[in-house]
Order: structure tokens, then C-alpha cells, then sequence
């Protein structure tokens, strides 16, 4: 067990006073070492050994003074030696070593001076021995301790993940899979961990490994396996015969090691690889971010399969600090001054019950129970440093893990989760013995979070934790759209089963079945409050009418929310999605917050909203209903040509001249045919329209009636009735749309990047696809309103989203957007001015796309002033309001609908 704080500190200082006056480094150096390491209640030599041979960088021979592989090197000089040549002659070593033997640490000494080079933060500290038990707190290393403050821990190393990535795929290669795999890698990750924490002497399971195994692997995993049966007996129970390596391992307990596993099988590399995993310093590895190793060793196909993403530490702190944090932190601050106060505070912590119903590798379970014990610690300290102490300090750490609950579907992030809730025990453990001088642990394991394994969807809840304990439901639930989950059996079955009896749930994405569920549990313990990571598809186009209305009948309140950002995290090949965070329970009269970031980038602009509404705006609970024609008094929008040909009427350049070259008579017949695509990025197809052709025409052209027979057959086949009909009409389209006159287009999708989706006009001749929107009007006043921040900022609210994109829909953004109501003559003359100019400047970059001249980084500085002018114009028409963030545009719209629905 390792040495109290103060222990250290009083041998520390022992020490100093014993060797004060040494000065000869051949006859005391070896003793001088082996004295430094008991400081930390080390043997040195389990972990260390003197002289060991290398190549130097000049190809002759080196002896370091004292190596211990992966940890420390030491250099050690008579007094009054330079230390800077000590430190030259100590790196000179480091070519000789292996990868996995190269220290973190470099200790020169003369005896009198100690400096310490870490070279991982690229630092030094020297003293001298008599300020050694100052400073002895820079080796805490040696005895499992962190000393950096927890939060600021560096995420995993990536060689970590791509090791352990590795050695998985190593062991699925050879057949060990599923149950066995998935617990046999949790309980390796667990050794190494322990390695540099506290829970083994430093480097212990290393040591064991390398000493005991040979090199061809063939025997290791016997050693593990017993390793495993010895980690799950008590000392006292062992076999008595033993050797002291092996019975020097701690009881763990805990049921980590209980199970019995077939053994694997290894061969050399993986034999190395495990030595090098092992050789990493685990210590500075949050657990935290597990997932993202998670991440790194499962399929991709699995990962897409089931909607995980994983979740950086800042993107989860969005969601923790609104949700209890923020409340905790004052009811502290407002608590310190009074002991009672702070002793109530103290047994409020350890009563609070989070519950994570996806929480995949347990991140958010991690980092509330992170934040908790932090408080905890700060009033602790509070209650020492004001003497109001009434026991032992260690008696009240009563926050534990067994507080912390959570559900996962697969089994390899569950075994991560229990394990990840353990080790960060044990870190906030070690942090606690720092700050207070004892040392602090959980070991043998006898209290563990409860992370089932099992289909939130499909359990009860109540089976899990009893509403009534429940305090706070958090997390990530899987991201899959709508028409992703209608594609697959089980999804679509699971979100059936529950939310199977709201309207039109089909169109709602999977984690609406999280909402739904929730929803049911708070309305059995109204003090729950639940927040989730959600794509922001949830709060635009079609599905809040939908889910929000269903929840409001429910008596659900939203009472803060992050509205859109874009997603980060901290694994491999992370995804690239924007979200939104929503925190909803009971209604409260507690103030409510919005999170803004569409002004703002990085960090979010917070206000107090009276309400939030599933637009995630200050208004009322609103919502957006499909209509079938606008609601306000403009032309109707309507999408483009609907071919259903497979693709056999359209054409590209090439292709339209290899067949005019062909067919010569087919050349009048074709058209410009574009969408979303072409008009936004440049280039154009060709579509063969022969509905005006005449009978007698088509005759003559062979091949185009080859086309038209084909078009016929690929119809007639369809499973879709409407189709079939349609095969009587070949050269007609499903849909057709042709303007007499210039007429506006409006792409369906678009960048999320971009400030103002490109639109524009297109003459008669051109026809448009259905991935276009297209209103038959040249009127300049309606594109100078559609192309404005007012119409971009409520398509950015409301629309629906394609991954992240922006999907304009007639029925929702067009249809419901409030034009300016009853301009006059010279208010609708002046934004035809302002859209003119806007038109104008695009002409003169005849060589540039919508995409070119619309990118936010390169966007032309007249076009931009043009778009700002035309902005100040179509505001000026609506309000004599000055807007500073977008949300309030929205909220002025939402006005302006309601009125017009009445």
C-alpha cells in the first residue's frame, strides 16, 4: 500500500539530514538510491536496477548510473560535479534504449543538488537536498500520485489507442471474440492503469510481464490468467507457495477478475505490443475519454451501425454545468460560512443519483462524478481550514461510484464504463490524499456504478434505478436520422415500441424514443431534470411538431438549451455533425437558458429566456405545422422536374454529344437540366425532353425511342402504383414544372456553412430537378427578402438538416415564413434596388461559382458590403428594431407568425 503524503514527507526529510554531507559518488551512490526510493516506500530493486549497459550515440560503450524502464533515468556525480554536463551525458543514453524503455523522467544529482527534467511537459525543477522534503512532491510519480490538477490532464496518447486497437484486432484474427474478448482487453487496460497509479508498485505488472514471459509469447497468456485468479483472491486465501512476485499483487475484488476466461493465444508481436501499451504512462490518461480507445478498436460499420459518437470533456461540461453544476457551485458558495451549512451540502452530494440511459463508454457518468468529488474535496477543505472537522477527514468522503447508474446495448463500451468509473475513483482518491495528506483508497473494489448491459429502449427503467431515487438523466443517445432508422428492422421496431403512439412517428430520428422514455419517468418523480446531446434535426423542420407537442401534453418544460453547434470529440475519425443540447423536466419557475452560438463561434453568448420553445428561441411553445400553401400573401414555391427515368433522359456533355452525333435530329429536344449541385458549384447537365416532341418526330429518331421504351420498362416495374400508371406516359415526368418567364431557384440542400444560401434566377429554357425549389416570379423584391439575414436566419431555425446541411422545404420554411406585411410601394422598390446591387457585383465575377462567391472565407468584400446594405433595407421594411444576435430575428419572426395565424 502506498506511503501517506506525509509519510513521504517525513522520510524526505530524514533522508536530507542523512546524507548532508556525502560527497564521493563511488563508494555511496548505489546506497544514496536505494535510500531515495524506500522515501516512497519502493524497494528499488523490484523496479531499478544500477549500471545498465548501452550503445551511445558515438557507438561506444554507456553505463547509466540507475534506469527504471519507462520511468526515470538517473545520472549520478561526486559533489560539486556540473550537473549540465551530468544531464548532456544522461540523454547520450537515450539511443541505446528501446521505445517502450525510454523515461519520462531524468534525475542528475551530485548528492547536494537534485534536478529533475520531465521531459514529457518539457520542464526542469532544481533544489538542493535540504529542500528536498519541499519538493518531493515533484516525484510522486514514484508512488502512483498524480500531481497535476485533474482537470487538466492531457486526453489519451494516440499511440494508447492504436496499440490497444492492434492487439484487439490481433485477438479477433486468431478467434478470441465477443464476451471473452471484451472483458480480457477491460481487465488489461485495468493492469496498466494500476501500473502508474498506486493500485500495483509502479511498473509492477510490466515488470511481471517481461520478467516472467518469453519473448515468443507462447506462454503469456497462462501468466495472465493466473495474474487474473490472483487479482480475485484475497492474500490471505492464496496458495501458500506462491513466489513473492506474485503474491506481492493486491486484491482487486470488485468481480473484475471473478469470471474464469479461455485462454488466448499470443506469438511475439502481440507479446510487444502488450509491452508497449504497458509501457505508457496510463496515470495521465482520463478516463474519460475511453470511448475514443473504444472508438479506435471497434468497426467503423458497428460504430455507424449504432449511432456512437464520442464525447470531448468540454462537450460534456456544456451539458453538466446547466444541468447541476452551475447549482451545486452556488449552494457551495453560498454554504461555506457556515458549518452546518456545509455538513448538509456534504450529505446532499453523497445522496445524488445520475443515471446515463446510452451511455456507451460511460464519459458522462465519468466526468459528473469528476465534478462531484471536486466539490466534495473543496468542502472538505473548508470544513479543515476553519477547524470545524468533528472526525477523521477521511470518514467524510462519502461520494461514491455506486451513485452513478447507466444502460448500453453493447458489451465491450459496458465492460469500459464499470472499469473507467473505477480508475476515475481511484484518480479523484489519489487527488484527495495529495491535497490532504493521507492516503485514500477503494481497494479491495467493493462498491462499482451499476452499468447494465441491455437495450434502453426495450428495459424498464425502474429495473435499473427506481424513478424515485433518480436525480438527474444525462448523456449521449445514438444519432440516427429518421429514414436511417425506417431502413433498419431493429431500429425501427425499437423506436416503435416506444413512441409507436404518437402521430406521424415515423418521421422522428431515434433519440426521440430517449425523450419519450424519460418524459415517463419524470412524470413519476417530478424533481428528475434529464439533458441530452441531440442532433439538432429534433428541434427543426418537421419532427418538433411532432415530439415537442407530444411532450408538452406530457407537462415536460425545456429549461436551458445549447442550440447549435459543431460537434467535437476526442476519438480517431471523429464525426462531423452539429448539435444541440436540451435540458427538460417538470415545469419550474426557475430561470431559463439559452446557449447561442450562431454569432459568436467557439463560445456561446448565455441569456435568460422567459421560455424556450422547441426552436430553442425565447417564445412560446410554437410550433411549425406543414401547410400546403404560404401564409403569407407571396407566389407559391414549387420543387423542380421529377423525372422517375433511371437516369435515362439526362446527360452529360459528353454524352449529349456522342448522342447529337448519333441522333442529329435529337439536338432540339435537349435542354440545360440543373440542381442543386450544378447550380451551386458550376456545369450543367443535359435532359432529352421529348414531351412536346410529336409522334411523327419521334419516328424518325430511333435511338430516342429506344430511350423512351426504356424509361417505360424501368416505370412498369416499379412496386409504386403511381409509377406503374405513369409507364403509359414515357416521355412525361412524374413532376413537371416549366416557367414562362425568369424565374427564382432556391437549392434544397446547402452548406451550413455558408451566411445566405446562393439563390438566383434561370431562364425558361433551363430546366431544374426536383433537388431545386423554384418560385415562377423575375419580381426582385422576393429574392431581395429570400436572399436577406432575416430569411437565412429563419431557415437556419427551422429547416430540416441533411447530415448537417441546410434542407430548404416549401411546406415548412417557405410556407410558414411571415413576409413583411402590407409593404408599400417605395419599401418594395428599395430592396428591389438593394437585391439588384447584390445581382450586379455577382455578374462581375463571371468566372466564379455561387460556391466560390459564397464561401465565408473567401467571399468578395463588395458582395459582402451589397448583402449588408440589402440586410439593413429588408429590416428597416419589417421593424425599426436592431438586432445583435440572430436568435432574436427568429423571435421577431415567431411574432410575426403567430399573428398571422390568427
Amino acid at each position: 500500500m502506498p506511503l501517506t503524503w506525509n509519510e513521504i514527507k517525513s522520510r524526505a526529510l530524514s533522508f536530507s539530514i542523512e546524507w548532508i554531507d556525502e560527497v564521493s559518488e563511488q563508494s555511496e551512490a548505489k546506497t544514496f538510491w536505494d535510500e531515495f526510493f524506500h522515501i516512497f516506500g519502493i524497494d528499488r530493486k523490484r523496479v531499478a536496477s544500477f549500471e545498465n549497459h548501452v550503445k551511445k550515440h558515438d557507438g561506444k560503450d554507456g553505463f547509466i548510473d540507475l534506469l527504471w524502464k519507462g520511468v526515470m533515468l538517473v545520472e549520478h556525480k561526486s559533489k560539486g560535479k556540473s550537473l549540465e554536463k551530468a544531464k548532456e551525458q544522461a540523454f547520450d543514453y537515450f539511443v541505446g534504449l528501446k521505445d517502450r524503455d525510454l523515461p519520462r523522467y531524468v534525475v542528475v544529482s551530485d548528492f547536494a543538488r537534485f534536478r529533475l527534467y520531465d521531459l514529457e511537459e518539457d520542464t526542469y525543477n532544481e533544489f538542493s537536498l535540504e529542500k528536498l522534503h519541499e519538493n518531493v512532491y515533484l516525484f510522486g510519480f514514484m508512488a502512483g500520485y498524480t500531481t497535476k490538477a485533474l482537470r487538466e490532464q492531457k486526453t489519451v496518447d494516440i499511440h494508447a489507442s492504436e496499440s490497444m486497437g492492434k492487439l484487439y484486432k490481433q485477438l479477433t484474427k486468431i478467434g478470441y471474440k465477443g464476451h471473452a474478448l471484451s472483458l480480457y482487453l477491460v481487465r488489461l487496460l485495468f493492469c496498466m492503469f494500476a501500473d502508474n497509479t498506486g493500485i500495483f508498485d509502479r511498473q509492477q505488472f510490466r515488470i511481471y510481464l517481461e520478467d516472467r514471459t518469453a519473448e515468443d509469447g507462447s506462454d503469456l497468456s497462462s501468466y495472465l490468467n493466473e495474474l487474473f485468479y490472483i487479482l480475485n483472491t484475497p492474500t490471505s486465501e492464496r496458495l501458500t507457495n506462491l513466489d513473492e512476485q506474485k503474491m506481492a499483487f493486491r486484491h482487486i475484488n470488485g468481480r473484475l477478475f471473478e469470471e474464469s476466461l479461455p485462454l488466448a493465444s499470443f506469438d511475439s508481436d502481440m507479446r510487444q505490443l502488450l509491452l508497449d501499451c504497458s509501457a505508457l504512462d496510463w496515470s495521465q490518461i482520463s478516463p474519460a475519454i475511453f470511448g475514443s480507445l473504444f472508438q479506435s478498436v471497434q468497426n467503423s460499420e458497428s460504430r455507424r451501425e449504432q449511432g456512437s459518437h464520442y464525447t470531448s470533456e468540454e462537450n460534456i461540461l456544456k451539458l453538466l454545468e446547466p444541468l447541476f453544476l452551475e447549482g451545486l457551485k452556488k449552494e457551495f458558495k453560498h454554504s461555506r460560512d457556515v458549518k452546518n451549512k456545509l455538513l448538509n451540502f456534504l450529505d446532499k452530494l453523497s445522496k445524488l443519483k445520475f443515471f446515463d440511459p446510452a451511455c456507451g463508454c460511460g464519459n458522462f457518468l465519468v466526468v459528473a462524478y469528476r465534478e462531484i468529488r471536486i466539490l466534495e474535496m473543496e468542502a472538505i477543505q473548508v470544513l479543515s481550514n476553519n477547524g470545524w472537522l468533528e472526525a477523521d477527514v477521511i470518514t467524510m468522503f462519502k461520494v461514491n461510484i455506486d451513485q452513478f447508474y447507466g444502460i448500453e446495448i453493447e458489451e465491450f463500451p459496458t465492460q469500459i464504463a464499470r472499469v473507467a468509473m473505477w480508475l476515475i475513483d481511484h484518480q479523484m482518491n489519489l487527488v484527495a490524499s495529495v491535497k490532504f495528506g493521507f492516503y485514500l483508497a477503494r481497494i479491495p473494489l467493493r462498491n462499482s456504478s451499476t452499468i447494465v448491459h441491455a437495450n434502453a429502449l426495450l428495459t424498464d427503467w425502474e429495473d435499473v434505478i427506481q424513478s424515485s431515487e433518480v436525480s438527474y438523466i444525462l448523456g449521449n443517445p445514438p444519432f440516427s436520422g429518421a429514414k436511417e432508422v425506417s431502413k433498419n428492422k431493429n431500429k425501427a421496431k425499437d423506436r416503435a415500441t416506444v413512441v409507436g403512439g404518437i402521430k406521424n412517428y415515423g418521421l422522428l430520428d431515434y433519440v426521440a424514443a430517449w425523450y419519450v422514455k424519460s418524459a415517463e419517468y419524470i412524470n413519476k418523480n417530478k424533481s428528475i431534470v434529464c439533458s441530452f446531446v441531440t442532433t439538432n434535426s429534433l428541434v427543426q423542420g418537421e419532427q418538433p411538431g411532432i415530439i415537442w407537442d407530444w411532450l408538452f401534453t406530457q407537462g415536460i418544460q425545456i429549461h436551458f438549451a445549447h442550440r447549435a453547434f459543431p460537434w467535437s470529440n476526442e476519438a480517431k475519425g471523429k464525426a462531423g455533425v452539429h448539435c444541440v443540447i436540451v435540458g427538460f423536466g417538470a415545469p419550474t419557475s426557475s430561470p431559463k437558458l439559452l446557449f447561442d452560438y450562431s454569432d459568436t463561434g467557439e463560445f456561446p453568448v448565455k441569456t435568460v429566456a422567459s421560455n424556450i420553445n422547441p426552436y430553442l428561441i425565447d417564445f412560446k411553445n410554437l410550433t411549425l405545422k406543414r401547410r400546403s400553401k404560404p401564409i403569407s400573401d407571396v407566389p407559391k414555391l414549387k420543387i423542380g422536374n421529377k423525372p422517375i427515368d433511371d437516369g435515362n433522359y439526362i446527360f452529360s456533355d459528353k454524352e449529349k454529344a456522342l448522342f447529337i452525333e448519333k441522333e442529329p435530329k435529337s439536338e432540339v429536344y435537349f435542354r440545360p437540366y440543373i440542381g442543386a449541385e450544378e447550380f451551386i458549384n458550376g456545369g450543367c447537365r443535359w435532359f432529352l425532353w421529348l414531351g412536346d416532341c410529336p409522334p411523327n418526330e419521334l419516328k424518325k429518331m430511333p435511338l430516342a425511342k429506344k430511350i423512351v421504351s426504356s424509361v417505360k420498362k424501368y416505370r412498369s416495374k416499379s412496386s409504386s402504383i403511381p409509377t406503374q400508371k405513369l409507364a403509359n406516359f414515357p416521355t412525361r415526368l412524374h413532376v413537371e414544372n416549366f416557367p414562362e418567364e425568369n424565374y427564382l431557384v432556391i437549392p434544397e440542400v446547402s452548406s451550413e456553412r455558408r451566411e445566405f444560401i446562393p439563390i438566383g434566377f434561370e431562364v425558361p429554357n433551363t430546366m431544374c430537378s426536383n433537388l431545386v425549389k423554384i418560385m415562377p416570379t423575375s419580381d426582385l423584391y422576393h429574392f431581395g427578402i429570400l436572399t436577406s439575414t432575416m430569411h437565412n436566419a429563419w431557415t437556419r431555425a427551422v429547416c430540416g438538416r441533411l447530415e448537417s446541411r441546410y434542407r430548404y422545404s416549401s411546406n415548412i420554411v417557405f410556407n410558414s415564413y411571415p413576409w413583411p406585411e402590407n409593404p408599400n410601394a417605395p419599401q418594395q422598390e428599395s430592396i428591389r434596388k438593394a437585391a439588384k446591387e447584390v445581382l450586379d457585383i455577382r455578374k462581375l465575377y463571371v468566372k466564379e461559382t455561387l460556391a466560390d462567391l459564397y464561401d465565408p472565407d473567401s467571399m468578395p468584400v463588395d458582395l459582402k458590403k451589397a448583402h449588408i446594405k440589402l440586410d439593413k433595407v429588408v429590416d428597416k421594411v419589417y421593424t425599426t428594431k436592431k438586432f445583435n444576435l440572430e436568435k432574436e430575428r427568429v423571435e421577431f419572426l415567431f411574432e410575426l407568425y403567430e399573428n398571422l395565424l390568427h
